[in-house]
């Protein structure tokens, strides 16, 4: 279940998110399945400048993002210590995936977008048409 906002594409609400997770199981398994799938997914924090910004990004490029807002998770704090795992850092947020792989945080995106590669990843991952 997806619900539409204005701004920032496919966003799951906290609840959703919670009923998918509930499966139990290991953080970093639900990080994966939950980044499976859409073709462009984000882990955000509500309040985070960052976010925002990755969020902007897409959206002004046409995409439309499934975003995960871990401060509204019920669960979102074991999923963030997955990520902080997954990516070896403590700065962790916004977190993106496309085509169900790990691009990296907004500095790797920024640079795929700058070198021309992030247009092509999402064309290939069906999020971009043109």
């Amino acid at each position: 279940m997806h619900f539409q906002t204005a701004s920032w594409g496919s966003y799951m609400s906290p609840r959703t998110t919670a009923m998918v997770m509930s499966g139990g199981g290991d953080p970093l398994e639900r990080v994966e399945r939950l980044a499976s799938e859409s073709a462009v997914v984000i882990f955000s924090v509500s309040t985070c400048c960052m976010c925002h910004a990755i969020k902007r990004l897409f959206c002004g490029m046409g995409v439309n993002p499934t975003v995960h807002e871990l401060d509204e998770d019920p669960r979102g704090k074991d999923m963030e210590r997955a990520l902080m795992r997954l990516l070896g850092t403590s700065s962790v947020v916004p977190v993106v995936f496309i085509g169900g792989k790990l691009v990296g945080t907004m500095d790797r995106v920024m640079a795929c977008h700058i070198n021309g590669t992030l247009v092509p990843l999402l064309k290939e991952a069906g999020a971009l048409w043109l």
